[in-house]
């Protein structure tokens, strides 16, 4: 037993090392003193559990992103360069230019505001499904897709079916996916898509040398190019569940854009980045913009990750938020800001801005249902009206600026979509995309019931005090 205690002693020195390298690392890339206090006292207090958790989950920043890109192909960075020069400062006949706010997020994504867009409003699965496979079906170069979950039912099958016949008639198909989203894609569905021909990756396995134990970060987006002329980008991945036609479940509702134009580059480049990651190469696709401009519409497509300088997708809301002049409202399945985003939201209707931020009553996490109840003294009480969606579960991702731009895409109101995913959002300034999205969401509106503090107040002890503990866990929902 004495001869052992050395090498015990050995193992725990060893821990505390470790605990002061992960303190170290904290003290070095904190963003809130509150989580770096969090962390260094669990660090110090359970060793054993805090250091393997943080090796796991606490970095903010995708280092091995980060890398990849700065040492991506010339090529890569050649198109980043050419499309962020394509800015909106110089604008076309009888445009204005950009508000100083849409500037701000042109160089937050390094994209620019692209004119001659048609943009279509998709509202539900079905609409959306039947425009993706059609898309496909219509490709005559190339497909990219990239879905956070892509499961093998109904519409997964499908999805696959249309890409085996495009392959037989020459179509190259390019085929990302997220490793945790898609966690339970058969094998076989991926291994038979790649014997028909498709390029397969997966966003974490495809560069696991450089990924080193970054597990926390996920890509969500959620797109489809087709012969680099059409695109999609929303709140939909390829499941059955958008349908409703999985055994006791109502539909999801859910959200969508179809893109035609120059904006579809913008998709393009947001997929070949991640690509290029995953796979570590660059394909060869078409980067000339149409000609032929289908509509009249200006859309910025915004990529937002942790591997950016800046938080992107944070300022990407704090700018929205603090710019809004009459109204802005928010369409989020998961609401659990943080004190940035509350505060602004706080402010925003302090000054007048009619601030609604709809969420649903049935969700797929139990914990974020909790923790949003927690927020309902301080939204009532600035006068933030939170709108639970009553019928199936709402899981759109929409932003309505007042009568000046629209969004929609796959980033939520919650620390996951702000520091820790790759999402992407289309933002269209176009006056008849806003008025779509404002009928939509005041449709939406119809189905919801407002929550007040009652909500909250007149619930038990137990129940309050378990809202405001899960809340606690903001940073890890």
């Amino acid at each position: 037993m004495i001869a052992d205690l050395p090498w015990l002693a050995t193992a725990v020195g060893l821990l505390y090392l470790g605990a002061l390298w992960c303190i170290y690392r904290i003290l070095l890339t904190y963003r809130t003193a509150q989580g770096a206090i969090a962390w260094i006292i669990g660090l110090l207090a359970l060793p054993y559990l805090a250091v393997p958790m943080f090796v796991l989950f606490g970095r903010y920043r995708f280092g091995g992103y980060v890398k990849a890109r700065r040492m991506g192909d010339q090529a890569l960075t050649s198109l980043l360069n050419r499309f962020e020069r394509q800015t909106t400062s110089l604008p076309g006949p009888g445009r204005q230019l950009p508000d100083d706010e849409l500037q701000a997020l042109c160089k937050l994504g390094r994209q620019p505001l692209t004119e001659g867009n048609q943009c279509t409003l998709l509202r539900d699965g079905a609409a959306t499904f039947e425009a993706l496979f059609e898309a496909m079906e219509s490709a005559t170069r190339y497909i990219l897709l990239e879905f956070y979950i892509v499961r093998s039912d109904k519409v997964g099958r499908r999805i696959k079916s249309i890409l085996e016949r495009k392959l037989a008639q020459g179509v190259d198909v390019w085929f990302l996916y997220d490793d945790i989203g898609s966690v339970f894609l058969p094998r076989t569905y991926l291994r038979e898509l790649s014997a028909a021909g498709a390029r397969i990756a997966s966003f974490g396995d495809g560069n696991i040398r450089r990924r080193r134990f970054q597990i926390n970060f996920r890509n969500h987006r959620k797109l489809l190019v087709c012969d680099g002329r059409v695109g999609f980008v929303g709140g939909i991945n390829l499941g059955d569940e958008y349908l409703g036609i999985t055994m006791d479940q109502e539909p999801w509702r859910d959200t969508h854009c179809q893109i035609q134009g120059p904006a579809v580059i913008g998709l393009q480049l947001a997929w070949l980045e991640d690509w290029n990651w995953a796979s570590n190469d660059v394909p060869e696709l078409d980067w000339a913009p149409e000609n032929n401009a289908p509509g009249d519409e200006q859309v910025l497509i915004l990529p937002t990750g942790p591997a950016d300088t800046w938080e992107t997708c944070t300022l990407f809301f704090l700018n929205c938020i603090n710019n809004a002049r009459t109204r802005i409202w928010i369409a989020s399945p998961y609401f659990v800001p943080d004190f940035q985003i509350m505060n602004a939201l706080q402010l925003a209707a302090l000054r007048g801005v009619d601030v609604r931020i709809l969420i649903p009553e049935k969700s797929d996490s139990q914990l974020i249902r909790l923790a949003a109840y927690s927020y309902l003294v301080q939204a009532s009480q600035a006068g933030i009206g939170i709108y639970r969606y009553q019928p199936g579960f709402m899981h759109q991702k929409v932003l309505l600026v007042d009568d000046r731009y629209a969004a929609v895409g796959t980033a939520n109101l919650d620390n996951r979509s702000m520091r820790l995913n790759f999402e992407i959002i289309a933002i269209n300034t176009s006056r008849r995309f806003i008025d779509s999205v404002h009928a939509m969401l005041e449709e939406d509106l119809v189905s919801c019931r407002r929550m007040t503090e009652r909500d909250y107040r007149d619930r038990s002890i137990v129940f309050r005090l378990g809202c405001r503990a899960v809340r606690l866990l903001a940073p890890l929902l």
